[in-house]
């Protein structure tokens, strides 16, 4: 994000235009069906889609009256979230494009459940679709630090959150989910 003035009213006229959309999440390198879930709500509700990565390494500073989020890096390697927001970008367009939905990219920054909720609230957002996160046990660590964003989201907002499996699922007969 710059500190442009004219970045927040192109903003908020791209919002205008994106009322009751389907936003969903995406990271690098996530299945492709987190994206395919949220374009086939997007179709059946007709709807735009908002395709949202969210940079954890940096967080908000302040926000304009206006709506405009100023932002600063946790850390100084902020070239790691430009580079997964432009795979993000990539992917979504690989996808997307000549499919007739309409769509865009945002890259929010923060917490992820509540940059999303804000964007929703923001979109009057239909529908929120996030993935599941990975097995394993670095990942399960992470989510015991950090919580899960799509319970966080089901706890904080009113919209529905759809949230897709990534993997095959745990065989009932499988005593430990998390295993390595």
């Amino acid at each position: 994000m710059t500190d442009n003035p004219s970045a927040s009213s192109e903003e908020a006229a791209q919002n205008a235009a994106l009322q009751k959309a389907v936003i969903v999440g995406l990271q690098p390198d996530q299945s492709q069906h987190v994206l395919d879930e949220a374009v086939k709500y997007a179709r059946l509700l007709g709807v735009p889609l908002v395709v949202v990565h969210v940079d954890v390494t940096r967080f908000v500073t302040y926000e304009d009256p206006d709506g405009y989020v100023h932002s600063a890096p946790i850390d100084i390697n902020f070239e790691a979230g430009a580079a997964e927001f432009e795979a993000v970008q990539a992917t979504a367009s690989a996808v997307l494009d000549g499919t007739g939905i309409t769509w865009t990219a945002r890259q929010l920054v923060g917490d992820p459940a509540l940059a999303i909720k804000q964007l929703a609230n923001k979109l009057d957002a239909q529908l929120i679709v996030v993935g599941t996160r990975k097995r394993g046990i670095g990942e399960s660590i992470r989510e015991f630090f950090t919580g899960s964003v799509a319970a966080r989201l089901a706890h904080r907002q009113h919209r529905s959150v759809l949230v897709v499996p990534l993997e095959e699922p745990v065989p009932d007969t499988q005593k430990d989910i998390w295993v390595e």
